[in-house]
C-alpha cells in the first residue's frame, strides 16, 4: 500500500482506476479507509477513487498534539498536490463530512461536487468530547468501541450482520488512542454552522433516519443553509454507507455522475 510524505505526516492512501474524475472518500472518526469497501466495486467503474487514512488513524502518522479540522482539510489538499491531482469529488462521512464542509468553504476551486454523509456543522458538545478523550487516554479504545458500535448501526443490522459489525468493531479497537483523541479535539473545537452558508458547489446530504449521532435535524440544517443542496434519507444509523450500502452507493453515484 503506498504512502505519501508531507512534512511530519505520512499518509497511507489507495488510488484506484485510471479513468473518470477523481472521487476522494474521507472516513468517520475511528475508521480507516476500508470503511468504504462497500462502495468500491460499483463506483470504481465510473471514477478514479482516492481513499486515505486520516491523520491519527489506520496506518497514517499519529502526530503529536490536538488536531484541527483545518489541519485535516489541508492534509487532503496536500495529498492531492503530492499526487498531482487538481480537482476532485469529495465524499465524507461524519468527521469526513466536516472535513468536506471545510474544503467546500475554503477550497471550492479544488472541488467538483460534495457529498456530506451522516454529519453536522457542529457535532456533540465540549463535555461529550472531553469525556471521550479522557476514556480513550485512560482505558484505550475497547470501551470506546463498545459504545460507538451501538451508535454506528441499528439493533436490526447488528443482529442480521454480525460479521460486518465485528469487522467495524475491530477497526475501532485497533485505532490509535492518541490519534483518536487528537481528532476528537478537532471535532470538539470546530463549529461551521455559520460558515456552511458559503458553500456554493453542488452538494448532496445523505443522512440516516435512525442516526443518534447526527440526526435528521442536522441534515435539515445543512440543507437549509447550503444553497441548492439535495438530501437523501436512508434507513440506517450512523454508518449508512455500510448499513444501507446499495442505496448509499446509488444515491452518491447518481449525484456525482450528473
Amino acid at each position: 500500500m503506498p504512502f505519501a510524505q508531507s512534512g511530519e505526516l505520512r499518509t497511507r492512501y489507495e488510488l484506484t482506476g485510471d479513468q473518470g474524475q477523481v472521487l476522494v472518500f474521507s472516513n468517520s472518526l475511528g475508521a480507516d479507509f476500508s470503511m468504504w469497501d462497500p462502495q468500491m466495486a460499483e463506483l470504481a467503474k465510473r471514477f478514479r477513487i482516492l481513499r486515505y487514512d486520516t491523520r491519527g488513524h489506520g496506518q497514517s502518522s499519529v502526530t503529536a498534539g490536538d488536531y484541527t479540522i483545518e489541519q485535516l482539510g489541508r492534509d487532503v489538499l496536500g495529498l492531492l498536490d503530492t499526487l498531482k491531482l487538481e480537482r476532485m469529488h469529495f465524499c465524507g462521512l461524519s468527521m469526513g463530512g466536516v472535513i468536506g464542509m471545510w474544503l467546500g468553504v475554503h477550497a471550492p476551486h479544488r472541488l467538483h461536487r460534495l457529498v456530506l454523509c451522516n454529519t453536522a456543522a457542529r457535532i456533540g458538545t465540549n463535555e461529550m468530547w472531553n469525556t471521550r478523550i479522557a476514556i480513550a487516554r485512560k482505558d484505550g479504545m475497547k470501551p470506546i468501541a463498545v459504545s460507538v458500535i451501538e451508535r454506528w448501526f441499528t439493533p436490526e443490522f447488528r443482529a442480521a450482520s454480525p460479521d460486518r459489525v465485528a469487522q467495524a468493531q475491530r477497526m475501532l479497537e485497533t485505532t490509535s488512542p492518541a490519534g483518536y483523541s487528537a481528532c476528537c479535539a478537532a471535532l470538539r473545537d470546530v463549529n461551521l454552522r455559520d460558515a456552511v452558508a458559503h458553500i456554493k458547489i453542488p452538494t448532496l446530504i445523505i443522512y440516516g433516519a435512525k442516526d443518534p449521532v447526527t440526526p435528521a435535524a442536522d441534515a435539515e440544517f445543512l440543507a437549509d443553509r447550503i444553497q441548492g443542496s439535495a438530501k437523501v434519507e436512508l434507513n440506517a444509523a450512523h454508518l449508512s454507507n455500510v448499513e444501507q450500502a446499495d442505496a448509499f452507493t446509488e444515491a452518491a453515484g447518481n449525484f456525482l455522475s450528473q
